[in-house]
């Protein structure tokens, strides 16, 4: 891959903010627009530019495929396990109302944890097909 400073220097300086951005836009989803899934994409684009900047081999050691599988499991377990442990207090399934003492703090805990959920699952899914569809006709 041939080096071109001035694409190195930008990608480095907005690689970060797209984080940080990807970041605000997670945990600022319950109480305007965005959300997880908003957030997961938002956050691939950042390793996808890092990818397509630096190369994949690089980007694929910063997230290895086995960690994106890792992650993309962990996403959907805990958006199953906040419904699974909405059961026990004898709610229904994915009944925020239980989490917490008071109704409204439970469905703000409720919606933090399943969009952090779907966010992780959306984030490593995007990855894992960016680096499936990159990667051919590697040898």
């Amino acid at each position: 891959m041939t080096h071109n400073l001035i694409l190195h220097v930008v990608s480095k300086t907005l690689i970060p903010l797209i984080i940080v951005f990807a970041l605000y836009v997670q945990f600022h989803g319950d109480f305007g627009p965005g959300g997880g899934f908003q957030a997961g994409v938002i956050m691939s684009s950042a390793i996808i530019l890092y990818a397509l900047v630096f190369g994949l081999d690089v980007a694929e050691q910063v997230m290895p495929p086995t960690i994106l599988r890792l992650l993309a499991s962990l996403g959907v377990l805990i958006y199953a396990g906040v419904g699974v442990v909405t059961l026990f207090p004898g709610g229904n399934y994915l009944d925020y109302s239980v989490l917490a003492d008071t109704q409204i703090a439970g469905q703000h805990l409720g919606i933090l944890l399943v969009e952090l959920g779907v966010g992780i699952t959306v984030f490593s899914v995007m990855l894992i097909i960016f680096f499936a569809f990159a990667g051919r006709g590697r040898p």
